[in-house]
């Protein structure tokens, strides 16, 4: 099957469309899991707000997520300290680890199979490196682990091990939250005027918004179309494999991930920049077929995520000129454990509240990092290709892909059916016949 265990193993509420206009004190734009928990703490807060979602909640990048849980974003730390500083670092680590802990406490009341787990970020041939992030860890009062002893069927140099971190079934954590939340389903946004949202089933008016929408939707704010990058990933479930006991990941882009759910171990990796060439499935087969022989297929998905210029999420203030506007977008991979950084930061921005954390994930801080460069050579290439079809978003030339039979958009991952059916943001449309 091609889509993720946790949509086969869950049922989630249905909820109707918007019916005629209406307004609310805060508009959430976007049901995925940010857009979810940001509905779910406010409404906690005791605030008036409302969700509307354009398809249903969580059939986008949420449902086919790993589901890791955890403050260990790769070998980010080392990066962060030499970049900004002990002191941002340090508040990035400290939100992560809010995020992680309100999981842990409501999941206690909430049957979504989470479970504690150790979590590693290993490395086939950088010792070293491995070596600057626990330095980096320890420098900021962070206890981490050096592992050289890893369960996985290849040599690796070791790997930096973070204990009691954790996986969960995220598809059964939304139907319990979801019930009781303020959404409305099919209502899709057509346009934004200051206070105002235009959408498919009537206007709704917001003293303030937040935009949850994976890729954001505005292009004349906060030149997100230059900050942000997508890429594909990919997921075989299989039966008969060992289980790792832990979360394990490359800190190379292009390794491999494993985890295990259920009798299963989601192999995850092939992964490429949307509209490039990739592995893709057909490197996890070949991958399984060598290391894991007597493992049988049972299910395989694949996933999309939005990359930020300097690894960090994008949560605040959608722009400096928009006031009342929020975003949560740029999760690098990390969507589960983000949301509920993004969820906690923003429910506080909008309450107007101090919160320690919102410096560091500013989404107006500088974007002077060389893969703005990259972003805008790859724009600029596919706006002079001489090819249809074009992806309505921006005008991009859409590149066929094989192993999926979508038409993607390289710029910024808007991706299309064969028919020209919209799959993926940032676009908002269908391709015009």
């Amino acid at each position: 099957m091609i889509h993720s265990i946790w949509a086969d193993t869950s049922v989630l509420p249905e909820f109707d469309p918007l019916e005629g206009d209406c307004k609310t004190d805060v508009l959430v734009i976007g049901g995925g899991m940010a857009g979810l928990l940001c509905t779910y703490l406010l409404k906690q807060a005791g605030m008036d707000c409302l969700l509307i979602e354009a398809d249903r909640i969580c059939r986008g990048v949420s449902g086919n997520t790993t589901a890791k849980l955890t403050v260990q974003h790769g070998l980010i730390y080392d990066k962060m300290l030499r970049r900004f500083g002990a002191e941002k670092t340090r508040m990035y680590l400290e939100a992560n680890e809010a995020a992680l802990e309100q999981y842990r406490k409501l999941c206690q009341k909430i049957n979504c199979d989470f479970e504690s787990k150790d979590s590693f970020v290993y490395s086939l041939d950088e010792p070293r490196k491995l070596e600057r992030e626990l330095e980096a860890l320890h420098r900021i009062g962070f206890r981490a682990d050096y592992a050289d002893q890893l369960p996985l069927p290849f040599d690796t140099a070791g790997a930096v091990c973070v204990r009691n971190q954790a996986q969960f079934h995220p598809l059964k954590f939304v139907a319990e939250i979801a019930h009781g939340l303020p959404i409305r389903e099919r209502t899709a946004v057509r346009a934004f005027d200051g206070h105002a949202i235009v959408t498919n089933r009537g206007k709704i008016t917001a003293s303030k918004i937040i935009v949850a929408t994976h890729f954001p939707l505005f292009n004349k704010h906060g030149a997100y179309f230059l900050k942000l990058y997508q890429h594909r990933s990919y997921v075989l479930g299989l039966e008969h494999a060992p289980d790792v006991d832990g979360m394990y990941v490359d800190e190379a882009r292009g390794g491999m991930s494993f985890r295990n759910y259920n009798g299963l171990l989601l192999l995850g990796g092939g992964g490429h920049r949307t509209g490039k060439p990739g592995g893709g499935w057909a490197e996890l087969e070949r991958f399984a077929q060598e290391h894991y022989p007597d493992a049988r297929e049972h299910c395989r998905w694949a996933t999309q995520d939005c990359m930020t210029l300097d690894d960090i999420p994008y949560i605040g203030p959608y722009s400096r000129t928009t006031p009342n506007l929020y975003v949560a977008t740029g999760f690098n991979k990390w969507g589960m454990t983000s949301s509920m950084t993004a969820a906690m930061l923003l429910c506080d921005l909008i309450q107007e509240k101090q919160s320690d954390f919102a410096p560091v994930f500013s989404p107006s801080r500088t974007m002077l990092h060389p893969q703005l460069a990259s972003n805008i050579l790859e724009a600029t290439a596919n706006l002079l290709t001489i090819s249809k079809p074009r992806c309505p978003h921006m005008g991009c030339a859409l590149k066929w892909n094989a192993q999926e039979h979508s038409w993607d958009c390289p710029c910024h991952g808007s991706r299309f059916t064969e028919d020209g059916t919209l799959m993926d943001n940032p676009a908002t449309g269908n391709l015009k016949k």
